[in-house]
């Protein structure tokens, strides 16, 4: 499945990791906000929500947070990139 496959199927949590301020000034209709700082601390919830494609402003910090969320033995996790990009290939 590629990750416009992901973006628009519907057991996949797009996970937003900008801060609140960045999340509620724009964001993927139906994505759920969990800034970068918290995905530690949130890490069981996460892996309860898989298939998950995580986004921010550029990419860089769903990036960060992909690589960690694998490396914690998450294995459906993908980096959408940029929230922009993910929202405009959401049907």
């Amino acid at each position: 499945m590629n990750i416009q496959e992901l973006i628009n199927n519907n057991k996949t949590t797009i996970v937003d990791v900008r801060t609140e301020a960045e999340f509620a000034d724009g964001n993927v209709n139906g994505s759920i906000n969990i800034p970068l700082n918290e995905i530690v601390d949130r890490i069981e919830e996460l892996k309860g929500m898989q298939p998950l494609v995580l986004c921010c402003l550029s990419g860089g910090r769903s990036g960060q947070a992909t690589a960690f969320l694998q490396a914690q033995g998450c294995k459906d996790v993908h980096n959408g990139g940029g929230w922009e990009m993910v929202k405009a290939q959401k049907a």
